[in-house]
């Protein structure tokens, strides 16, 4: 009752201001908050080797500053990744930038990599005592001259803090960024980052996120150029930029759709990417999950694990041990001994 009225007061606000006032709530410990979690041995899955209480993550963007992690953890999450994180603080882009499409079950946004930057971000993640599975989005700045360089500082700055690191070359709203998801520019950027975690002495894994505005033979190039240099995940996948059969009067506002019309798109290239790749990387699905037969199905559709964000907009918190609940079940009734059974089995429904 609580969460509901909370969050038809804030669907009366501006939506940045509304997602503002969430993280600061979370941490005053004034947001509704459900039940802890008791541990459900059919969802324990191994992620790039990291051992995760079960395959529900929160997706880049929603604790942009590394702000809220340990209240966000309490709430029943088996991971958490932070950022998109640049190696200089960057205002973003002009407000509004963030749009609610409510008929849609969507959100278009344009923030345009906006954050505390490394510095800042790496004493936040530093200073955490929670031993929760935290993994940090790596971003470059805006005006950078060499973006390639901009991911590896990141991860130099922020990378001993953190389980995993994603390199983000699928954002829509920083200007040619896609670029980057061309072979040739893509090995040499993976390349130049994963020397930079060698030279750091670090070990932790990097995970590539992807966007979903991508032909069947650019997925092919993606997956062989990920296996050729050892890549050791894939998100899949980002915001949009199609605007298919939306009904909202927000539907024309530049920037990248999340949520529910996302939902078919990222899980379509999740299935090519998987048969692409053989099943050899562990896959993340994310796009336009609110509800545990969407979730089920990104994992059937080749997941390993799961990220969610926009259906926190419309659903609250209460929707994750609803998912997470509601997964173990699933795994029970069909007589799997585990979720990691469940992996890929429905993959040819979506090529």
């Amino acid at each position: 009752m609580m969460e509901n009225l909370g969050m038809a007061l804030m669907r009366q606000m501006d939506p940045e201001r509304a997602h503002g006032l969430a993280l600061w709530a979370l941490n005053k410990g004034l947001a509704p908050m459900p039940a802890p979690l008791t541990p459900y041995p059919t969802l324990q899955v191994e992620l790039a080797g990291l051992r995760l209480p079960n395959p529900l993550g929160l997706a880049a963007g929603f604790d942009k500053n590394a702000t809220a992690i340990a209240p966000l953890t309490r709430a029943g999450f088996g991971f958490i990744e932070v950022g998109a994180a640049t190696p200089r603080p960057q205002p973003g882009n002009p407000k509004p930038r963030l749009f609610r499409l409510k008929e849609d079950r969507a959100a278009i946004n344009r923030f345009g990599f906006n954050n505390d930057g490394m510095d800042a971000i790496g004493e936040r993640l530093a200073a955490r005592t929670d031993d929760a599975v935290v993994g940090l989005n790596l971003g470059a700045n805006k005006d950078s001259d060499d973006r390639s360089a901009d991911y590896a500082k990141v991860l130099t700055r922020c990378g001993p803090h953190v389980d995993f690191v994603t390199v983000n070359v699928s954002s829509p709203n920083t200007e040619n960024l896609r670029d980057l998801q061309g072979a040739d520019a893509l090995e040499a950027l993976l390349r130049g980052v994963q020397e930079a975690r060698h030279d750091a002495g670090l070990t932790l894994p990097i995970f590539l996120k992807i966007a979903p505005d991508l032909e069947t033979d650019e997925i092919q190039a993606i997956a062989e150029v990920a296996m050729g240099v050892g890549i050791d995940a894939i998100i899949a996948t980002n915001t949009t930029k199609s605007r298919e059969g939306l009904g909202s009067k927000f539907r024309d506002e530049m920037g990248g759709l999340s949520g529910e019309p996302l939902f078919e798109m990222s899980t379509r290239v999740l299935a090519q990417l998987h048969k692409a790749t053989n099943g050899t990387i562990p896959i993340i699905g994310v796009g336009g999950i609110s509800t545990v037969e969407q979730a089920f199905e990104k994992i059937a559709a080749g997941a390993t694990a799961v990220q969610m964000y926009t259906g926190l907009v419309y659903e609250g918190l209460s929707v994750v041990p609803r998912i997470v609940t509601g997964l173990d079940s699933m795994v029970l009734a069909n007589e799997y001994q585990s979720i990691r059974d469940v992996t890929g089995i429905g993959r040819n429904r979506w090529l």
